[in-house]
């Protein structure tokens, strides 16, 4: 997991290369929405994706994570498969059930019976590397999402140039990152961690707390603001020096937004001293995500390490995998 974490700069980068060689032609067709269709580490790339568009994106963005596609979804809709295996049960039932309404799909995905499907039906798909966990591929399948939405004409071609200055603050800030992360572990440390985020960033922060879930072994939970102002922030009232708060943040988070953050922090220190305030770098939304993410990902990786626990396996995944087969 190390040396994938490591490479996630060299993977974006290959990433774009992929996507400017398979662009997915749809003929000019105009779409009235988007549906992506994944779960976990596929289908995180969607939320964030959707969330960094969120400006331009010439038609909503919907992102499913469950067996079944909404109501809506008909021979106007664009549904974005999203499974690095190829095999994700949930994802291969939204497909066929994609099919049967008559949509548009595009897959992304490593081959699988995604891939049997798709060229059944003969539909689009972009092939990324495979043989890796799905949650440290995020850099491939993240990538062809925004080419995709390029393609269809949801969104401009400038995600390109942001992913490029991407893999260039990363590079650049490689050895800060990793310090950093250093130093949240050790604050972190035996603590259950509660990560926040301004809106528009919730995707960075459900990453994060699913790497923690799955490389450190750790239960934690996520919220945004503004909307934990008006439920969450009222539970902030028992000490608890066995919570640590982690709060992803950006110099350009709207002004009433940051407002409520310092006050949040104010109301939490009542409860614990453990406040951690990680700011992003770089100039674009994408780029300020992507930073953040790498960033949490190391994170996750040094706590697994202080835990002594092995970051890649995810045993319980593969039993329930291996019980629902059998039904």
């Amino acid at each position: 997991m190390e040396h994938l974490i490591n490479n996630f700069p060299q993977q974006l980068a290959e990433a774009i290369d992929i996507g400017r060689k398979n662009r997915i032609n749809f003929g000019g067709k105009k779409f009235s929405s988007i549906v992506v269709s994944g779960l976990g580490g596929s289908g995180i790339g969607g939320t964030i994706a959707a969330e960094v568009v969120s400006d331009e994106a010439t038609a909503p963005i919907l992102v499913t994570k469950d067996y079944f596609l909404p109501a809506f979804v008909n021979e106007n809709t664009l549904v974005i498969i999203s499974s690095y295996s190829g095999n994700t049960e949930e994802t291969l039932s939204a497909m066929q059930q994609a099919i049967n309404k008559k949509a548009t799909i595009a897959c992304i995905t490593s081959g699988g019976k995604v891939v049997e499907i798709a060229q059944k039906n003969n539909l689009p798909y972009i092939l990324i590397p495979g043989g890796m966990p799905p949650r440290s591929c995020l850099g491939y399948s993240l990538t062809q999402l925004f080419f995709v939405l390029n393609s269809a004409g949801i969104i401009s071609d400038s995600f390109e140039k942001q992913l490029e200055n991407a893999v260039a603050l990363l590079e650049t800030e490689k050895v800060s990152i990793k310090k950093i992360a250093a130093e949240v572990t050790e604050k972190l440390y035996n603590k259950t961690p509660v990560i926040y985020s301004a809106t528009g960033y919730e995707g960075v922060a459900t990453r994060f707390r699913q790497q923690v879930n799955e490389n450190s072994k750790m239960l934690c939970w996520h919220h945004v603001i503004p909307e934990m102002n008006h439920n969450e922030l009222v539970g902030w009232v028992d000490k608890n020096e066995n919570i640590g708060v982690v709060i992803f943040r950006n110099s350009t988070d709207f002004s009433r937004t940051q407002s409520r953050i310092e006050n949040n922090k104010q109301v939490i220190a009542g409860c614990t001293t453990t406040i951690i305030e990680l700011f992003s770098k770089g100039e674009s939304k994408l780029e300020k995500s992507i930073y953040l993410i790498h960033l949490g990902d190391w994170i996750s990786l040094y706590m697994a390490q202080k835990r002594g626990v092995d970051a890649t396996e995810v045993n319980v995944i593969d039993r329930l995998k291996g019980a629902l087969s059998k039904i």
